[in-house]
């Protein structure tokens, strides 16, 4: 077995382990928040009966100690049957896959928009770190790093809503039914719809993004190996680009792969304002429900996409820095 074989089969045991606790966790701290899921769907049903009410606790479990709801859980969990929603009456893996593409397409786009506009507003204030330029990227950097995600949404709203000399962009939902069947016009609908959650919540991390890249930057600008390569006459965008960026790319994947986490809970902020159709809306209408099996559903797909993300990022060191062994030696 290889070194990277050996060192991906130890992450993925620890991923598994951590992913246990966060079931563990997460299955207790729902089931002792306030409020009872049967007596919800009573109300919803218009059935109060004590009797109704127990039987409905019965069909889902809940009348059973919590160890043992615990124990069947992880049962159900390892097999990937995250159990059926109290409210939807439908399998919970089917309701996040079914909303898996938009929350993805949300939060790859954001991060797509932070990572490559970021990176490239680090190297050009890098590169000229007291030109006025610089120090006004820098200020409007800390003002995105300042501002909350649910408060640039609803500017944009308010900015781009109908009726306003601005309203050229769709401020809700993913599709217009307009376009129905017509592929490209579809696609173009899409990408319109998109621009406005996407913009909200990458703002912020474009902030993040670009200030890292720009201490990496000016880091690197400063080690002897650049000297040495403007000494033997190489072009400034040949050192920049090729030998300075590799390596100042660096801290911003590692930067990427830890908050993919917070990157899923601000796209819960800009689903719901947005009218979105991810999973963050689908956790904020499950939480108003009380639909306890579709809300620890999500938490637990949200985390393990989280750990999926963070070994795909020990991974991409390779990819970017050769010399960067999985084990975390050089």
């Amino acid at each position: 077995m290889t070194a990277l074989a050996r060192a991906i089969g130890i992450r993925l045991g620890l991923a598994i382990g951590l992913l246990l606790a966060v079931v563990v966790v997460v299955f207790f701290l729902i089931q002792v928040a306030p409020g009872d899921a049967a007596l919800y769907l009573g109300i919803q049903q218009g059935v109060g009966d004590p009797e109704y009410l127990a039987g409905l606790r019965a069909d889902y479990g809940l009348d059973r100690p919590l160890l043992v709801q615990l124990g069947s859980y992880i049962g159900q969990v390892a097999q990937l049957d995250l159990g059926q929603s109290t409210y939807f009456d439908q399998p919970v893996l089917g309701l996040i896959l079914d909303r898996l593409f938009a929350t993805v397409l949300l939060a790859g786009a954001s991060l797509f928009f932070a990572v490559m506009v970021g990176v490239a507003i680090g190297v050009f204030t890098a590169r000229r770190p007291e030109s006025p330029a610089s120090h006004g990227v820098t200020v409007l950097s800390l003002l995105g790093f300042a501002t909350p995600v649910f408060w640039s949404a609803l500017m944009f709203i308010v900015i781009f809503a109908a009726g306003h000399p601005f309203s050229i962009l769709p401020v809700g939902g993913i599709e217009d039914v307009r376009y129905n069947g017509n592929w490209l016009g579809e696609t173009i609908d899409l990408l319109q719809h998109l621009v406005l959650p996407a913009l909200s919540l990458g703002i912020i991390y474009l902030a993040i993004y670009s200030r890292l890249a720009r201490a990496s930057m000016l880091e690197v600008l400063e080690s002897d190996y650049i000297r040495t390569a403007r000494a033997k006459g190489a072009h400034e965008r040949v050192v920049v680009y090729k030998h300075a960026l590799r390596n100042a790319i660096i801290p911003v994947v590692t930067t990427v792969g830890l908050q993919v986490g917070a990157l899923f809970s601000g796209a819960l902020l800009v689903e719901f304002v947005f009218g979105w159709p991810g999973i963050g809306r689908l956790a904020v209408n499950s939480i108003l429900r009380r639909d306890s099996p579709t809300l620890l559903g999500i938490m637990i797909f949200a985390s393990a996409m989280t750990i999926v993300a963070n070994l795909l990022t020990d991974l991409a060191y390779r990819l970017i820095d050769p010399r960067i062994r999985v084990g975390g030696s050089r």
